[in-house]
């Protein structure tokens, strides 16, 4: 089971999305997160894996002493082989599925005098000399533009402008795409429920965001170490509201290998929000910036991060939420120089993630965090 199973996931209702902000209470309003932490992903097919073998779901998430062992699942104490090595917002195209991915953090995205989209690079620049600032690394990533300009949000990048931008090239506008095309938002009331008495609590209104996905577009999953059902239907994302499971033939791209240890060079870009050290550091980089993970050695000189994002969850095993913890979002980009490797070193990083050995948190990796591409830099 050491080959990786693609699953499309395409909703057949509304789906609520939570992120980890608190709502519920009078008049107040709940955010949907788009795409959903890859947890929610994982959550539902490992749910969907335990009822098709007839095991009891509270039973297993309360088996302390981890007696119920599924052979690819583990225990909640325990997890088993089963782990998330991708996901992506998709959509079907005829009879394939492409990929869309948050644009990486080094590109801007803005318009034209025309009113015509433009993509933009950072790059990695080393500040002139009196120019005081609170980064950590030798470079900062920059823009450089005649005159200034306001970026636009709301883009997603096609599989096409991915594969350019693994490859060193600068994708253009007509690889990018609405996400109004992907989705919509529809604005739901919820009523405040009495816990005794199980009835609608006097004055208790609160607003939520619904996401309804449009026709073919829904989420690509990839995952190692187990056999996920085939089809059917899985409870996803908040409320468990229905989304159908479907094998998918893809293959995701990648960088040249080859090409970015003949450059000594290249970038990491989240795919997944990284949980990392001090909520942005690469594992294996220290104060002195040299990176050795997974037998890759690098130094680490510019980062564009995004925003820290918070993850946290509900925790079955324990009945309560899971520690709310700091992430680098999916699209943060790091570059790297000095790269010392083999390909088949690359190649084995990028399969296991950005996990030191032995792994600080299995559940976490199994869920589908600290997911990330090469690209040329």
């Amino acid at each position: 089971m050491n080959g990786v199973e693609y699953r499309f996931l395409e909703p057949l209702d509304v789906l609520f999305m939570r992120g980890n902000k608190l709502f519920g209470d009078p008049g107040s309003f709940g955010e949907s997160l788009i795409p959903p932490w890859p947890s929610v992903a994982a959550g539902a097919i490992r749910s969907r894996m335990l009822a098709d073998d007839k095991v009891d779901l509270a039973e297993f998430a309360s088996d302390a002493s981890g007696a119920i062992d599924n052979p690819s699942l583990g225990s909640p104490q325990n997890p088993g082989s089963f782990a998330v090595t991708g996901f992506y917002l998709a959509r079907r195209l005829a009879e394939a599925i492409e990929i869309l991915v948050t644009p990486p953090a080094d590109l801007v995205i803005g318009k034209t005098d025309a009113g015509t989209l433009a993509v933009r690079r950072l790059n990695p620049t080393e500040v002139a000399g009196g120019i005081a600032s609170s980064a950590h690394l030798p470079l900062l990533p920059v823009l450089a533009e005649a005159r200034r300009g306001k970026p636009v949000a709301g883009y997603w990048l096609k599989q096409a402008g991915w594969i350019k931008y693994l490859n060193g090239a600068l994708p253009d506008a007509g690889d990018l795409i609405e996400a109004g095309k992907l989705w919509q938002i529809e604005p739901r009331v919820g009523v405040g429920l009495d816990a005794d008495t199980r009835r609608a609590s006097d004055g208790k209104l609160f607003s939520m965001q619904a996401v309804a996905m449009r026709p073919d577009s829904g989420f690509l999953v990839a995952i190692r170490g187990a056999e996920p059902p085939l089809d059917g239907l899985l409870r996803f994302g908040g409320d468990g509201r229905a989304a159908a499971v479907s094998p998918a033939a893809v293959e995701l791209p990648q960088a040249d290998y080859d090409a970015l240890l003949e450059s000594r060079r290249c970038r990491i870009v989240l795919t997944t929000p990284g949980l990392f050290p001090e909520g942005w550091r690469l594992p294996g980089a220290g104060a002195s910036l040299q990176l050795c993970i997974g037998g890759v050695r690098a130094r680490l000189v510019a980062a564009a991060v995004p925003r820290a994002e918070v993850v946290s969850g509900w925790d079955l095993a324990k009945g309560q939420p899971k520690p709310a913890q700091r992430v680098a979002p999916a699209g943060s980009v790091y570059w790297l120089d000095d790269l010392d490797a083999t390909p088949d070193e690359l190649r084995k990083l990028a399969e296991n993630g950005l996990w030191n050995h032995p792994c600080e948190d299995a559940s976490r990796r199994a869920e589908g965090f600290n997911r990330f591409n090469f690209a040329a830099y």
